[in-house]
């Protein structure tokens, strides 16, 4: 009698409890790639005969092949110096500023902000142990 699959696995253990081997492939990838094999250059240059003829996909596709969109840059703004926790709302004021006199960007604005909102959290966490740190001294004398 065959057993059945509950009986073979306890519930929550995987049949493969070492998972897929490094750098194994996916079965379905190996099929494209065997079914695309040898067809990449006329499948390129057909891909720009579409573009060429107005194919407004076949466009996007061999442009961000060619140029892929950017996924960050720089942004030049002087933030103020920040050493202190106080030294936050002077920055945020001048981010505030920037923004409104076209300098900055709105969402250039707001990446800058989780900077400043992740120093001020910083220095706020490493004040609050320092008390903790003279608190529990003061109790041990």
């Amino acid at each position: 009698m065959e057993e059945s699959q509950d009986s073979r696995w306890k519930k929550g253990q995987s049949g493969n409890p070492n998972g897929r081997a490094a750098g194994s492939r996916n079965r379905a990838t190996l099929a494209i790639e065997a079914l695309l094999e040898g067809e990449g250059e006329a499948l390129t240059r057909k891909a720009i005969e579409l573009a060429k003829a107005g194919d407004m996909q076949a466009l996007r596709l061999c442009l961000d092949r060619l140029v892929p969109p950017r996924k960050d840059s720089p942004v030049a703004f002087d933030l103020p110096e920040m050493k202190t926790l106080n030294d936050a709302v002077p920055a945020m004021g001048a981010l505030v500023k920037a923004v409104g006199q076209g300098d900055l960007t709105p969402t250039e604005a707001a990446e800058l902000t989780k900077i400043v909102q992740a120093f001020a959290k910083i220095i706020e966490t490493a004040e609050l142990e320092e008390r903790v740190r003279k608190l529990e001294e003061a109790i041990d004398k």
